[in-house]
Order: C-alpha cells, then sequence, then structure tokens
C-alpha cells in the first residue's frame, strides 16, 4: 500500500517544491523591479526587470542565433573533454607511474584560472569557433580526469580481490563492479564540467569571439544597452541550466539505485510508514 501512494506523493512534493521555488523567484525580481524604482537607480548601471524583457522579444532573433553558437562551442568542448578525460581517468587509475606524474600536474593545472589562458589561445589560434571549444575543453577537462581517477580507484582492494575469487576475470569485474561504483563520482565531475562549460565559451567570446552570448554582452555594453546585455546573461544562464540538467538526467537514467536519487524516495516512503 505504501509503494502504490509513493509515486503520487513524490509527485506533489516535486509540485511543491516547484511552486516554492517559482514564488521565491518572483519575489526576487519583484524586490529587484521596487529597488531599482525606488533608489532611482540608472538604467546603464542596473536596468529594472520590466525594461529586460522588451529588449530581448525586440533582439530575440539575434539572441537566438548567437544562443546556438554558445551551445555548439559549449556542448562540443564538453563532448571533446568527455571523450578525452574519461579514458585518460582509466588509464591514470591503474597506472602507479602517471598517478604519481600525470596526476600531480593535473591538480596543479586545475588551480590556474584558465580566464589567464584565454587570451594566449585566442593569439594563439585566432578568432574563429576553434579558440572558443579549447578554451572549453579546458574547463571542463580537468574535473573530469580529477573526478574519474578517484572514481577508478574508489573499489577496494578487498572487494577485488573477492571479485575475482568468484572466478570472474578483470574485464567482468571492471564492467560489472568497478564501472559502477565509479559512477557517481565520475557524474560529480561531469555536473562540474556542465558548470563550466558556459562559462569557458563566454570568456572566450568576450576577449575574442565576433559571434555568441558573451560577444553579444560585449557589445550591449559598449552601446551602453545594460538591459539587452542582462537579457542576454539570463539566456546563458538558461543554457548552462540546460546542459547541467541534461548530465542530471543521464545520471538518473544510468544509476538510479545510487543514494544521492533514491534520497527523497527514502524521505517519502519514510513518512507515509510513519503515518
Amino acid at each position: 500500500m505504501a509503494e502504490s501512494n509513493l509515486e503520487p506523493a513524490s509527485k506533489k512534493r516535486t509540485a511543491a517544491d516547484i511552486s516554492v521555488l517559482s514564488l521565491f523567484i518572483l519575489a526576487q525580481f519583484a524586490a529587484w523591479e521596487a529597488a531599482v524604482r525606488f533608489f532611482d537607480i540608472k538604467p546603464y548601471v542596473l536596468p529594472a526587470p520590466s525594461a529586460i524583457v522588451p529588449q530581448f522579444t525586440r533582439n530575440i532573433a539575434r539572441i537566438f542565433d548567437y544562443t546556438l553558437v554558445t551551445a555548439f562551442e559549449s556542448l562540443t568542448g564538453l563532448a571533446l573533454a568527455i571523450v578525452v578525460g574519461v579514458p585518460l581517468a582509466l588509464v591514470v587509475a591503474f597506472s602507479p607511474f602517471l598517478r604519481r606524474t600525470l596526476y600531480p600536474e593535473a591538480v596543479t593545472l586545475e588551480m590556474v584560472p584558465k580566464i589567464a589562458l584565454a587570451p594566449v589561445i585566442v593569439t594563439a589560434f585566432g578568432f574563429s569557433i576553434g579558440p572558443k571549444i579549447v578554451m572549453v575543453f579546458l574547463v571542463c577537462f580537468f574535473p573530469i580526469l580529477l573526478n574519474g581517477v578517484l572514481a577508478f580507484t574508489s573499489l577496494s582492494v578487498e572487494l577485488g580481490r573477492f571479485c575475482l575469487s568468484t572466478g570472474a576475470g578483470p574485464l567482468r569485474t571492471f564492467f560489472k563492479v568497478r564501472l559502477p561504483a565509479a559512477l557517481p563520482q565520475l557524474f560529480v565531475g561531469l555536473k562540474g564540467a556542465a558548470v563550466n562549460a558556459t562559462v569557458g565559451a563566454t570568456i572566450a567570446e568576450m576577449l575574442g569571439g565576433d559571434a555568441g552570448l558573451g560577444y553579444y554582452i560585449v557589445i550591449a555594453h559598449g552601446d551602453e544597452h545594460a538591459d539587452l546585455a542582462f537579457a542576454v546573461i539570463f539566456v546563458l544562464a538558461a543554457l548552462g541550466l540546460a546542459i547541467f540538467g541534461a548530465v542530471v538526467l543521464a545520471e538518473r537514467w544510468l544509476i538510479p539505485w545510487h543514494v544521492s536519487q533514491r534520497a527523497p524516495l527514502q524521505r517519502i516512503a519514510g513518512a507515509l510508514t510513519r503515518g
């Protein structure tokens, strides 16, 4: 009986969470609008939300075109980081030599602000779309690599030996035990990379671009159209959320058994049981 009520209760809780979040965001925009009007803040400093919406509507065609550019750069750079980072993390995890050499170097490079590398990349590769993809790759690669190494080394030696003692070979142990055990930590890196993807693309577009949302923000500020710049920033935030949401959906699909995915259902089940 409890299980039959679990899904409706989960849907009600999700709807309630969305309602609370929506009201909270609307309250923030209302406070923003009121503050701009009450303190008479100049539009070129901080535009009111009511001024941002018309600018978005008037420039929606160009914003859409530039969104496609930034989305392509972000997704391509992220995909390349996954294709290179995950296999390399696996190699490093099983190589004591690389763990003593390449891994510390990767940790050091991760600490370097990538914005410091953007002018070098733009100078070296020009103002085409290539440098933007390279920049996205760099900001996404290191979180994937570092978390991937931790993920593939997270399986205890005792459990690995136990799997081998049951007759399972190294390959079967990897796909049946080590890889599923690594996925939660690996997705930590993937979600971090997803957050960084649009950031890397925007930085590169601002420093040396002729298209994209970052480039459009620079143009809008240069023309003293802060309302247009804020409209583009909101679109950029929505794009970042969409990429992050896609990674979260993939995580739920691949590891529905993990505690991070089951925790909300457990809380609901516990409440129903206590009831």
